[in-house]
């Protein structure tokens, strides 16, 4: 999947990475993304924050997993892009929000290792969201 604008980009993280939550797991994934544009600590777009990986050619050291597990993404569900499309678009133009302040989060039916370094804020739906402390 070919991904060049920011909504798109938004789109793809929430539904490769959410779609089978409920919506405020949804919006919650695409608010860990917006809230690393805005951090120094991360890339500056939203594209960029999706695509980032620090091991290029490396699978499964992206920082969402969809975006480098060697698997083809393609959207087969039409009314969850729909709707990963809308989501994206109420949280890039503020008019969707949840307040989560989180700047990682996995699913609950992992462990990583760099959990227990970061704030948790909570589970919502599948996935537990953290805060990077500086």
């Amino acid at each position: 999947m070919m991904m060049t604008t920011a909504l798109t980009c938004l789109a793809a993280a929430i539904y490769f990475e959410a779609r089978g939550e409920p919506i405020d797991g949804q919006i919650a994934v695409a608010e860990v993304v917006v809230n690393r544009v805005v951090d120094e600590r991360f890339p500056d777009s939203v594209c960029s924050v999706v695509k980032q990986n620090r091991y290029p050619g490396t699978l499964h050291k992206c920082q969402f997993s969809f975006y480098c597990n060697g698997q083809l993404e393609v959207v087969n569900d039409k009314q969850a892009w729909a709707t990963a499309k809308e989501i994206a678009e109420g949280v890039l133009n503020n008019t969707l929000q949840l307040g989560v302040e989180a700047t990682h989060y996995h699913a609950v039916t992992v462990d990583p290792f760099w959990a227990q370094q970061y704030k948790d804020l909570g589970k919502i739906g599948k996935h537990r969201f953290y805060l990077a402390v500086r």
